[in-house]
C-alpha cells in the first residue's frame, strides 16, 4: 500500500487553485497506484499552534534531559512527525503569501523540523534523519515572477521574488527530504485566469513517471 500525506494550507476551500491542482494529482496517483491510503492534514481548517516557550525549551534539550512536561510540550510535534514518517509520498499544496509560505504552513514546518528528532547537528551542518521519499509541492501564486536577477524589484518590474520555492527545498533537505518537485501556478489572480487542467496534467506526466513508489 502507498501511503500519501497531503498537507494543504489554503483558506479558500473549494475555490483554491492549489487544492484543485492537488486533487487532480491525487486522482492521477489513484489511477497509477490504486492501493493507497491518504492522510489529509488541512492546516487551514485545523491550524496548528505556533511554537511557545515550552516547545522551544524542549526541542533544545537532548531526549535524555527532558522531563515529563517537556514530553507533553512535544506531543503534537511527535504526532505530526509520525504522520510524515509513515508516508511514502508527501504532497504539499499551498498558496504563496507575501512571497513565501503561509504562516499555517510555517507552523507545520516548525513542528516537524526538530533537532535530535528529524535532523542532527554535525561539524559539516545538519544531517537529515528521515528516510528519503518523494515530495510534490504545488504552489498557487497571484502574480508572476522574476528569478535570479539582482537589483530587480517588484517596484520596478511589476513582478515579484519567489522565496517559497527555495525555502521549502532548503528546509525539507535539512530533515532528509531532497526529492522535491515543485509546480508554481503563476498569475492566478490575473483577470480571466484560465483553466489549469492542461498545466497540471503536463506536470503530472513529467513527475509521476519518475516516482519510485
Amino acid at each position: 500500500m502507498i501511503r500519501i500525506l497531503h498537507v494543504s494550507a489554503s483558506t479558500r476551500e473549494a475555490s483554491s487553485r492549489s487544492r484543485i491542482a492537488a486533487d487532480m494529482v491525487l486522482a492521477r496517483l489513484r489511477e497509477s497506484h490504486p492501493d493507497q491510503s491518504i492522510v489529509e492534514r488541512d492546516l487551514a481548517a485545523r491550524p496548528l499552534p505556533h511554537p511557545d516557550v515550552g516547545f522551544v525549551e524542549a526541542t533544545a534539550l537532548p531526549p535524555k534531559a527532558r522531563t515529563e512536561q517537556h514530553a507533553h510540550s512535544l506531543a503534537l510535534s511527535e504526532n505530526l512527525i509520525r504522520e510524515l514518517e509513515l508516508s511514502d509520498l508527501l504532497l504539499i499544496s499551498t498558496p504563496m503569501h507575501n512571497f513565501t509560505v503561509p504562516s499555517v504552513l510555517k507552523a507545520w514546518v516548525d513542528h516537524v523540523v526538530r533537532p535530535y528528532r528529524t535532523f542532527q547537528l554535525s561539524p559539516e551542518g545538519e544531517i537529515g534523519l528521515l528516510r528519503p521519499r518523494p515530495v510534490l509541492v504545488i504552489s498557487a501564486c497571484g502574480g508572476g515572477f522574476i528569478d535570479d536577477m539582482p537589483g530587480e524589484t517588484p517596484r520596478t518590474t511589476g513582478k515579484q521574488k519567489d522565496f517559497l520555492t527555495s525555502y521549502l527545498r532548503y528546509v525539507l533537505a535539512v530533515i532528509g527530504l531532497t526529492q522535491v518537485q515543485i509546480l508554481r501556478l503563476e498569475h492566478q489572480n490575473a483577470p480571466g485566469a484560465g483553466d489549469i487542467t492542461d498545466e497540471i496534467n503536463s506536470w503530472a506526466d513529467q513527475v509521476l513517471d519518475q516516482l519510485e513508489l
